[in-house]
C-alpha cells in the first residue's frame, strides 16, 4: 500500500506538468486543434463562473438571513419532535479549542472579546488554550494573561503546553489540537462524567472571531440535523479581521476562500471541512483525534471521520460566519511572501488525495459511486487550481506565437485572440458581482475610510487575473510539484504570522 500511496502522491503533479507541457508543444505542432481547445475551455469556464455565482448569491443571501436570527432563542424553544437526538440544550457543552504559537496578546484578546460577546451562556463553554512549547515563556505569559481576564467567564478554562519533538508528530495544528483535547478529556470531561455525546467541539485558529450567534446556530444544528453524531459543522470563513490593513493583492486573495466556501455550502454534497470547524467529541475520540504527522489537518479530519465510519459522515453547512485575519505583514514585500506561503500551504491540501484514495481501497463498504464522486470532485478541483489560471490567462495566445506560418494565415488564427478576449470580457460581469459582494461583506469602516475608498475597493478586482496567477496558480503548482518529488521538498506546517497595527 505504501507504493500505491506514493503513486497517488506523484499523480497530481505529473498530470499538471504533463498538461501544461503538452499544450505548449501542441500549440507549436497542432495549433488548429489547440486553438479550438482554448476557445471551448474559455467558454466552459465562462459558463462555470455564472453557474457558481448563482450558488454564491444563494449562500450570501442565506447567510444574511441567518445573521438576523436569535439562534439561542430558537434552541431554547425546540420541541422534542424537532430534535434529532434526546439531548436538552442545557446539557450541551461547547468545547472551544484555540491552538497558539507566539501570537501577540492583541490577537488573542480580540478572539476572547468576541467569544465573550457571543449570545450564548458562557457557563456552557469549556475553553482550552493550547500553547506550543516552542513559543517560549512569552507565549505562555500571553495565555495566562488571557486566563486572568477571561477565565472566570467560562465553565472551565484550561491552558495546555504542547511539547516539541514528540515521536510521530510534526509541528502543527493537528498535533497541538490532539494534545489539547486529550488534556480536556483527562482533566475535565472524564472527572466530571460529562457524556461525550453531549459535547460539540469548535476548533478555531487563534485569530478566529465568531459572530454573535455562532454557538446558538451550532447548537441548533447539533440538536436538529439528521445523524448529528456523524457530522462536521462548517461555518463560512471570512478573512476580515484586519482587512483594512491588508494591501490590495492580499485583500483580493482573502475573498477567494470565502467565495469558494459560500459556493460549496450551497452544494452541500460536495462540502468538506476547512480551517475553523466543529465536530462531535464522541466521534473525535473514536477516530483517535487528528493526524499528528500531516499539514492539512483541517481537511484531513473529514476524511479520517469518513473512512472510519465507512462513508457515514458529512459536512453540514452552517451558513453562518466566523472571521479571521487577512495576510498583512509590516511591509508590502513580506505580505507578498507570507501570502504566497499561506496559499502554498492551503494548496498542500492536495495531500488529501492520496490519503483519500488509499483509504477508498482499504474500505470496501463505501459504495463505489461515492468513491467515484469524491475522486472526481477532488482530482478535478486540485487539477484546475493548478492549471486553469495559466490556461485562461497566459496560454490562449500560444498558437498564434508558436504556430506555423501557414496557421497564422488562417481565419482561426486571426480570430483566436478576439474570441478568447470576448469570452474573458464577459467574465468581467462575474468580477463586478464579486466586487459588489465583497463590499457588502466589509466590516464597519475605520475613520479614515472615505467615499473614494469604495471606488478603490471596487476597482481593485481588475487585478484578479494577476492575483490568481501569482498567489493561486503558482503556489498550487509549487505544492503539487513538491508532493510529486517528495523527500526534502515536502512542506511542513507554516504558520501565518498574526499581528495588529
Amino acid at each position: 500500500m505504501r507504493g500505491m500511496y506514493r503513486f497517488f502522491e506523484i499523480l497530481p503533479g505529473a498530470a499538471v506538468w504533463l498538461s501544461l507541457i503538452v499544450l505548449v508543444l501542441l500549440s507549436w505542432k497542432q495549433p488548429f486543434l489547440v486553438s479550438i481547445f482554448f476557445i471551448v475551455y474559455s467558454f466552459f469556464w465562462l459558463v462555470r463562473i455564472f453557474y457558481l455565482h448563482l450558488h454564491l448569491r444563494f449562500s450570501f443571501m442565506k447567510m444574511r438571513e441567518y445573521l438576523k436570527i436569535d439562534w439561542l432563542e430558537k434552541v431554547k424553544t425546540l420541541s422534542d419532535h424537532e430534535k434529532s437526538q434526546a439531548l436538552d440544550w442545557s446539557d450541551l457543552r461547547h468545547l472551544i479549542v484555540l491552538p497558539m504559537y507566539h501570537e501577540p496578546f492583541e490577537v488573542v484578546n480580540e478572539t476572547f472579546l468576541k467569544i465573550k460577546a457571543a449570545n450564548y451562556p458562557k457557563e456552557k463553554m469549556i475553553v482550552v488554550l493550547s500553547v506550543e512549547e516552542k513559543g517560549g515563556e512569552a507565549a505562555l505569559a500571553v495565555a495566562h494573561r488571557a486566563e486572568e481576564q477571561f477565565g472566570d467567564l467560562f465553565f472551565k478554562f484550561l491552558i495546555t503546553r504542547h511539547p516539541a519533538g514528540l515521536a510521530g508528530e510534526i509541528p502543527g495544528k493537528g498535533s497541538n489540537e490532539t494534545w489539547a483535547v486529550k488534556a480536556v478529556k483527562e482533566k475535565i470531561i472524564d472527572p466530571l462524567d460529562v457524556p461525550y455525546e453531549n459535547v460539540v467541539v469548535s476548533v478555531f485558529d487563534i485569530d478566529t472571531q465568531p459572530f454573535p450567534e455562532y454557538f446558538g446556530r451550532l447548537a441548533y444544528l447539533f440538536l436538529t440535523v439528521r445523524r448529528p453524531q456523524r457530522s462536521s459543522y462548517q461555518p463560512m470563513p471570512l478573512f476580515l479581521n484586519n482587512i483594512y490593513e491588508a494591501p490590495i493583492f492580499s485583500r483580493i486573495s482573502s475573498f477567494f476562500p470565502t467565495f469558494w466556501q459560500m459556493m460549496q455550502q450551497s452544494r452541500s454534497e460536495q462540502l468538506t471541512t476547512f480551517t475553523s470547524q466543529a465536530m462531535p467529541l464522541k466521534a473525535l475520540i473514536e477516530v483517535d483525534y487528528w493526524d499528528k504527522d500531516r499539514v492539512s489537518e483541517d481537511a484531513l479530519i473529514f476524511w479520517r471521520f469518513y473512512l472510519h465510519y465507512e462513508g457515514d459522515w458529512r459536512a453540514v453547512p452552517m451558513h453562518y460566519p466566523v472571521s479571521m485575519d487577512a495576510n498583512a505583514a509590516p511591509t508590502l514585500w513580506q505580505t507578498a511572501k507570507n501570502l504566497y506561503k499561506q496559499q502554498r500551504r492551503w494548496a498542500w491540501g492536495v495531500e488529501n488525495l492520496p490519503y483519500m484514495l488509499t483509504g477508498f481501497i482499504k474500505h470496501k463498504k463505501i459504495p463505489f459511486r461515492e468513491k467515484f464522486f469524491w475522486t472526481l470532485i477532488f482530482a478535478e478541483g486540485f487539477y484546475s487550481w493548478a492549471t486553469a489560471p495559466f490556461i485562461l490567462f497566459t496560454m490562449g495566445w500560444l498558437p498564434v506565437f508558436l504556430g506555423s506560418a501557414a496557421f497564422n494565415t488562417t481565419l482561426l488564427s486571426y480570430n483566436l485572440p478576439k474570441t478568447i478576449g470576448f469570452l474573458m470580457n464577459f467574465s468581467v460581469f462575474g468580477l463586478a458581482a464579486s466586487a459588489i459582494l465583497s463590499a457588502m461583506l466589509l466590516p464597519p469602516k475605520p475613520d479614515w475610510f472615505k467615499r473614494r475608498h469604495y471606488l478603490i475597493y471596487f476597482l481593485q478586482w481588475i487585478l484578479t487575473p494577476i492575483v490568481i496567477i501569482f498567489w493561486s496558480g503558482v503556489p498550487a503548482v509549487d505544492a503539487q510539484t513538491r508532493m510529486m518529488i517528495g523527500g526534502k521538498y515536502r512542506l511542513g506546517f507554516w504558520l501565518t504570522p498574526k499581528s495588529r497595527r
